[in-house]
């Protein structure tokens, strides 16, 4: 397969019959979430295959030989560093409302790359729903904010202290304004605690929250399906390439 997942339909708990063999569901499971810390183009659909592990259905271990036959086809892919200045922090945030089609909850993903290296990388679904696509990529500017601020914290230690703002790239332009409008409205109230935490940050001079056209929105490859094309574009965007035998 040149593809991970299947584009046309989503994975629901209602559907299908319950696994036969669970022992092996799991055991293939486990092992692709250990590939996906070299893996980064797989986090999503192994996430996917995860949701329901207690009591999968063969539509999802459908899903998961997909991700082993892509595996297969894609052997001597891997994520690739290279000497780089790390000079800034960069990230992109992208999050699919209700993408759930049980529970309706949304998936949030982003990835922080140090220079030219992707170094950091996240997808998971939220732990509660969500009334709003603004809400929805808030959180996920929280997440990466987040874990930006950590990477800050152990750069300085290892006294690699960084000067410069770390960008924070999004394609919803509500959460661009949110994040620099000190003026609260009722419909934050739900989420302020995100917003204070963005705004701090933000003020403090450690995070610039920056606009992305969703044609280059890196972070969509944690958060849903993609067409075949736009999926091996980002994939070559994080820098998972075929090894070079030199």
């Amino acid at each position: 397969m040149c593809t991970r997942v299947d584009t046309k339909s989503k994975l629901s708990v209602v559907d299908g019959s319950p696994v036969s063999d669970l022992t092996l569901y799991k055991s293939l499971a486990g092992a692709l979430q250990y590939l996906t810390f070299t893996r980064p183009d797989i986090a999503y659909v192994v996430q996917q295959v995860c949701l329901f592990m207690h009591a999968p259905k063969e539509p999802y271990f459908t899903a998961l030989k997909r991700i082993i036959r892509y595996i297969k086809g894609t052997l001597d892919h891997g994520l690739h560093l290279y000497p780089s200045a790390p000079t800034r922090l960069l990230s992109y945030t992208d999050a699919d409302l209700a993408g759930c089609p049980d529970t309706r909850r949304s998936t949030s993903g982003y990835c922080v790359f140090l220079g030219d290296n992707l170094i950091s990388w996240y997808a998971k679904m939220q732990a509660s729903l969500s009334c709003s696509s603004a809400e929805v990529e808030y959180r996920g500017v929280a997440n990466v904010v987040a874990e930006i601020g950590w990477l800050r914290n152990l750069l300085l230690e290892l006294q690699r202290p960084l000067r410069k703002a770390s960008f924070v790239y999004c394609d919803n332009i509500s959460v661009i304004y949110l994040s620099h409008n000190p003026v609260e409205h009722q419909r934050t109230k739900h989420i302020e605690m995100y917003i204070h935490f963005v705004r701090e940050k933000v003020a403090l001079g450690h995070v610039k929250v920056l606009h992305v056209p969703s044609s280059y929105q890196y972070a969509d490859i944690f958060t849903k399906c993609l067409p075949r094309q736009l999926f091996l574009d980002f994939r070559s965007s994080l820098n998972v390439w075929p090894s070079r035998s030199d």
